[in-house]
């Protein structure tokens, strides 16, 4: 637990790239500040060469060796140990003897009988059970099985979900397929995939050659699959004689027909037909997948208000779920390194992704939400960042001209001066920033300019964020200012729509502090859940609905801030019940300091998006959060806090 915790730092000051405290990262992890120094002075002694934690008055911060220390292994830890002897079990057709295994591992009969203990509540699900015959323990299961117990354990020792040679040889053995084998391979893979006509998708990639490491060693020890490999489809035929021959040029084994079936499949789950002529992906796709993405895009652009109801949108998403719908038959799932920032850098995106991905349960083979045991049956949330990058997309391609800046320029007007100032403005800045107006008076009315920037060359009677003073020829230095500029602007028109919504919203009677987060992310929705309840705003069924979405992916959007809600708005009227927890609480994989239990009515539809993104644009900047959890022990200090940042 305590390595876990170190490395829990060093995962936090990396991601984050700036000054944390003892406090800050103490809340974040759940232990106290004096925990966090010591576990700094162990992690500092990890690696020879350089600082993993720098210290400073400001807190601490990822040092030079933080990356070095994340993939140090230590097999002394728990988990560790656990993988070892997994690996040692699968490895040995007869098992391995209690004792000698023991003597192996430096640790008494005693402690290794109970790391079998948790080897079993490990093979929960997974189609293996382990046996005991005397001192002997053996694995019992299919080969596929005992390949995906491999692949789960390269997976929890791959840090944020990138391909980590160091962490796939450690589950594979030191024996393993060698790393510049497998980077070479990965190269001609890719160039010989684009060669037959895809686009490889570089997350999935990963993956796939984690399974083809795990499929060689697997092969060169005699574990072949004994799945069948006729009649494959012409698209696997062709992807499977890619890899046959790369398998055999590279690692000099022979793969049989069940390993190409299966790696074929794994391939062409995780690759994308390229754009080109119309039909192109249409042809590709079957008729249940597209009708299905069809009708659920249909019902989340009417349930968000988004304009993502279009045919290439639709197709090329349907595309990505039919192999989605492959990687769910076999339980194969894609890795997703961006999924946390996805969520707390676009809530709403992912929010509908959520909407996107419970409408093709009964396609992907998925149980009903309401079925008995469908919370152990779910889809995991990197693929519902799959689909998020999807709509995001979409909504890239749609709105971009929207989000741009208006600008005005006051350039006293001197030969072309003027003309040459928007042409750099332009070329610099037209991505973000639309100039439709140019002053070249030295007395311009100023009040009347109504711009969302003001750009000027001389000094203006008028201040504010909006008001930005340049040199006649730019610099980067005032470009850097400009974008600056347009980034508070930005920040002050969103946060504006939440400061009028913030008092209609929350009421004293919906206010907890402290929460305690008994009962974990249940017992916390159903105590804000019974506040709203008792004020009429939504019934019984609206918790349980809440706990279910809950269930479909965490709602711990920040590292600070949960918004538990339903999917559907069938609230009568909109409200947040908000708990204020200090210290924090578990939620999920980590820990938060504030959950607002968000219930929406049908009315203020098209107000979901500026509340629940706003919302979470606050509670993501660290100070922010400190200030409103220290300050709002009331109902009144928090509301007073929380307009407070609002207001800047």
């Amino acid at each position: 637990m305590t390595r876990a915790r170190q490395d829990r730092v060093v995962g936090l000051l990396t991601r984050d790239g700036d000054w944390m405290t003892a406090s800050e990262l103490a809340d974040a992890i759940g232990v106290t500040p004096r925990s966090i120094r010591s576990y700094v002075t162990a992690l500092n002694a990890r690696v020879a060469d350089g600082v993993v934690v720098e210290s400073g008055p400001q807190g601490y911060r990822a040092g030079g060796g933080a990356s070095a220390a994340l993939r140090q292994p230590d097999s002394a830890t728990p988990r560790e140990r656990l993988h070892r002897l997994v690996r040692a079990i699968l490895g040995s057709p007869d098992g391995v003897d209690v004792h000698e295994t023991a003597d192996a591992f430096h640790v008494s009969t005693a402690t290794l009988e109970a790391d079998l203990g948790r080897v079993r509540a490990l093979l929960g699900g997974t189609e293996l059970a382990l046996e005991r015959s005397g001192s002997r323990a053996t694995l019992r299961g299919t080969e596929m099985a005992q390949r995906r117990l491999l692949s789960r354990l390269a997976h929890e020792e791959t840090e944020a979900g990138g391909f980590d040679l160091a962490a796939l040889r450690r589950s594979l053995g030191e024996d393993a397929t060698g790393a510049d084998a497998l980077m070479t391979f990965k190269a001609e893979l890719v160039a010989g995939l684009a060669d037959l006509g895809y686009f490889v998708n570089e997350f999935g990639i990963a993956d796939v050659m984690m399974h083809i490491a795990i499929t060689v060693d697997r092969v060169a020890h005699g574990r072949a699959l004994d799945v069948p490999g006729a009649g494959e489809p012409a698209e696997l035929a062709r992807i499977g004689e890619l890899l046959d021959t790369l398998v055999d040029r590279y690692f000099a084994v022979r793969l049989g027909a069940g390993d190409l079936r299966h790696l074929a499949t794994l391939v062409h789950s995780r690759v994308i037909a390229p754009g080109g002529a119309a039909g192109t992906i249409a042809s590709r796709l079957e008729p249940d997948v597209a009708a299905a993405v069809r009708d659920v895009v249909h019902r989340a652009a009417a349930e968000f208000l988004v304009d993502i109801e279009h045919d290439d949108f639709i197709e090329r998403l349907a595309l990505h779920v039919q192999n989605l719908r492959q990687r769910a038959r076999e339980q194969a799932w894609s890795r997703n390194p961006l999924t946390r920032s996805l969520k707390a850098t676009y809530p709403m995106i992912f929010e509908v992704a959520v909407f996107i991905a419970d409408g093709l349960r009964g396609l992907l083979g998925f149980p009903p939400r309401s079925e008995a045991g469908a919370d152990e049956v779910r889809m995991e949330e990197d693929e519902i960042a799959y689909i998020a990058m999807h709509v995001g997309g979409r909504l890239e391609r749609s709105g971009a001209g929207a989000r741009r800046l208006t600008a005005t320029i006051v350039c006293p007007g001197y030969y072309e001066l003027h003309e040459l100032l928007r042409t750099s403005i332009d070329r610099s800045l037209g991505q973000a920033v639309d100039v439709v107006g140019v002053e070249t008076r030295v007395d311009p009315d100023w009040n009347a300019i109504d711009t969302d920037l003001v750009l000027t060359t001389i000094d203006a009677p008028i201040s504010g964020d909006r008001v930005v003073r340049i040199p006649p020829f730019l610099t980067e230095p005032d470009i850097e200012r400009i974008q600056t500029a347009a980034g508070r602007v930005r920040r002050a028109r969103r946060l504006a729509r939440l400061r009028v919504e913030l008092e209609r919203y929350f009421s004293a009677d919906a206010f907890v502090a402290p929460l305690s987060g008994a009962g974990g992310e249940e017992g916390v929705i159903r105590e804000l859940g019974a506040l709203l309840v008792a004020q009429g705003v939504i019934d019984d069924g609206y918790v349980e609905r809440t706990l279910e979405r809950e269930r479909l992916s965490s709602t711990a959007f920040t590292d600070a801030l949960a918004v538990p809600h339903a999917l559907g708005m069938t609230a009568s009227r909109t409200a947040i019940a908000v708990g204020i927890a200090d210290p924090t609480i578990a939620w999920g994989d980590g820990r938060v300091h504030v959950v607002a239990m968000v219930a929406f009515s049908e009315s203020d539809r098209a107000a979901f998006q500026t509340v629940f993104e706003q919302l979470v644009e606050v509670f993501s900047e660290r100070d922010s959060v400190q200030r409103i959890v220290r300050r709002g022990t009331s109902f009144a200090a928090f509301l007073d806090e929380l307009v407070a940042v609002v207001d800047g």
